[in-house]
């Protein structure tokens, strides 16, 4: 490779999203000259869209539980280092209104381009160099320094920053840059899949439930070690909804969602109540959800006669199903409706406290290309700011 024309800079960060920015602005602000790259033409992209153009930038109770990875306790340091309020004071330096929507999640009142507006100032303050779009074609260590080939020229640092995301939401340019570079470099990698994703049900499952899309329902869900209540959607293809998203990220192929149907409720109170009607199952039921949705259930369960003539067994049979109804997905719909990436660079080969890997002095990864990955609700911002703001203080 090319090197004696390159332009030296104390450190280069690949990715303008939220954590890159984050990096760099803090590096920037700490006297570092960085460079700050991307393919892409516009910086945030996925700020841009999140939260519907309001941007949900974090969850005022963030803790390390509501995040998920092989080691959950790699994200303690980062996030007990720069915490929501640390991010919502900048938020107000910058004269940005927001609200808390529910559960601690917090958006701007007016667009989420004013969190971008406002990372780009802050790198600007910092005199952080911008090279947008910038394809990188090539990287190689030597001598202690990154040497990166580029569109627009060569460049080199002896700190590299990797904040490249995951494979979610393609459509702002995604791209698996950040697990090849850290392959390249002989780091681990968790095998990557789609996160906080709608689930899909096979034909047959779709056609025992009938036609129930736009039918959204306040549920307990659980999979595996994650159990919310939130709404669950009934879409053409499956579920989506806050609480199947949650459950998504814990599920794996083969495994069962469970559906509390009716969280405040006792079903064996309700059916016992009307144990001499000759009124239906779906009639009773539809008392407490949605009428489309009780009438298709209580088909697709078979409790198809007055309640009357209904065995003690069924009856309790019913009123299981209704607290624990077990539904089996077919699979994801794909990173192209996910919202995040699971998985990413192995915690096990980076600091805790500096995002750097062991193996490899001076490279740093950040951001969604990390195997962390947090609930819905602002949690993955919150590891943006964080693990960028861990990173440009180390740099």
């Amino acid at each position: 490779m090319r090197q004696g024309s390159a332009l030296n800079y104390d450190a280069i960060v690949i990715g303008a999203g939220a954590a890159g920015m984050m990096c760099a602005a803090t590096a920037g602000r700490r006297g570092r000259r960085v460079l700050l790259l991307d393919h892409a033409e516009k910086p945030g992209e996925k700020i841009r869209i999140s939260g519907g153009g309001r941007c949900n930038f974090t969850n005022l109770h963030c803790r390390p539980e509501n995040f998920l990875s092989r080691n959950p306790d790699f994200c303690r340091s980062a996030l007990a280092r720069y915490t929501p309020l640390d991010f919502v004071a900048l938020v107000e330096r910058h004269g940005i209104r927001y609200h808390e929507k529910k559960l601690g999640q917090l958006f701007c009142d007016e667009s989420s381009h004013q969190i971008i507006d406002m990372l780009r100032a802050e790198c600007d303050a910092g005199g952080v160099v911008w090279r947008m779009p910038c394809v990188v074609r090539e990287i190689e260590r030597a001598g202690g320094r990154f040497v990166l080939a580029t569109d627009r020229g060569w460049f080199e640092a002896p700190k590299l920053v990797i904040a490249t995301g995951g494979l979610s939401v393609p459509k702002t340019g995604a791209t698996p840059f950040g697990y090849r570079l850290a392959e390249r470099f002989g780091l681990a990698i968790v095998p990557p899949r789609p996160g906080l994703v709608p689930l899909a049900l096979d034909a047959a499952e779709l056609a025992r439930y009938g036609d129930i899309a736009g039918v959204s329902i306040d549920v307990v869900a659980s999979c595996g070690g994650g159990r919310f209540r939130e709404n669950v959607l009934f879409t053409h293809r499956g579920l989506s909804g806050p609480a199947i998203l949650q459950v998504s990220s814990y599920w794996t192929p083969g495994a069962n969602i469970h559906i509390d149907l009716l969280p405040d409720r006792d079903a064996d109170a309700i059916l016992a109540a009307v144990r001499q009607s000759r009124t239906l199952p779906a009639n009773v039921l539809a008392e407490y959800l949605p009428r489309r949705f009780a009438q298709q259930w209580s088909g697709a369960m078979g409790a198809t006669r007055p309640v009357v003539e209904m065995p003690d067994r069924e009856l309790r049979a019913l009123a299981r199903a209704l607290h624990d109804w077990r539904v089996k997905p077919s699979g994801t719909t794909g990173y192209a409706k996910a919202e995040v990436t699971l998985g990413g660079v192995d915690t096990g080969e980076l600091s805790s406290k500096t995002m750097e890997a062991r193996r490899v002095p001076g490279l740093h990864f950040i951001g969604e290309v990390v195997d962390v990955t947090g609930h819905l609700g602002g949690f993955n911002f919150q590891w943006a700011w964080a693990s960028g703001h861990a990173a440009g203080e180390a740099l």
